[in-house]
């Protein structure tokens, strides 16, 4: 049995047609069931960008510099000794700020 996509739907079960108010019924029923949200308790879990954030504590586990690392002159950032671009007068410059 061939389907035509194009005609309109109808539902199996209801021949009839709806009214105008039925459909009204529905609709005032379908948006009455939104939930109620309280703009107070939904704005106390919202961080604004540059909260005030002094009584907050970080933790960082700090690790040494390794003995393949080394300190740019210029940025003062660690790379690695790949990163390495020159080194004069006991100057290390990494590949960033050489560029």
């Amino acid at each position: 049995m061939a389907t035509d996509y194009d005609a309109p739907r109808r539902d199996s079960d209801d021949s009839s047609e709806d009214s105008l108010e039925e459909l009204k019924s529905r609709r005032t029923d379908a948006q009455s069931g939104s939930v109620d949200v309280d703009e107070a308790e939904v704005a106390e879990n919202f961080e604004l960008p540059g909260a005030d954030l002094a009584d907050e504590e970080l933790t960082v586990k700090v690790l040494p510099m390794q003995t393949d690392e080394f300190r740019c002159s210029s940025c003062f950032l660690v790379h690695h000794r790949s990163q390495l671009a020159s080194q004069k007068k006991g100057k290390l410059i990494c590949r960033d700020c050489a560029a």
